[in-house]
């Protein structure tokens, strides 16, 4: 169950990323108010994984998770770079987060 925690915590940091894009600088009342409460349910599911998850794997998984997914929405939504080195790189984050999940208990 941690795990299930652990990658909704990384999901929500992916939302809230977004939603501090999309609130302009906190100048968008709803996009502001999504931002708290993703940040919110982020560290609420992180704080449970970290119940029994390493601490330093669970950190390397989270932001792991919000890095590439951030990085994802950005070439989807906003034209960000999509080269194939950026890509290769996003890919690394992956097989890390891959490898940390396998090699923990």
């Amino acid at each position: 169950m941690a795990w299930i925690f652990l990658f909704a915590a990384g999901f929500f940091e992916i939302l809230w990323a977004l939603g501090l894009k999309l609130s302009q600088g906190f100048t968008k009342p709803l996009p502001t108010i999504g931002t708290v409460i993703a940040m919110a349910l982020s560290m609420g599911f992180m704080a449970f994984s970290l119940k029994t998850i390493p601490m330093g794997t669970a950190y390397a998984v989270w932001t792991g998770i919000g890095a590439v997914g951030t990085a994802v929405i950005g070439m989807a939504l906003f034209g960000e770079p999509r080269a194939a080195l950026r890509v290769a790189c996003i890919g690394l984050i992956i097989a890390g987060i891959a490898g940390l999940k396998l090699t923990s208990n």
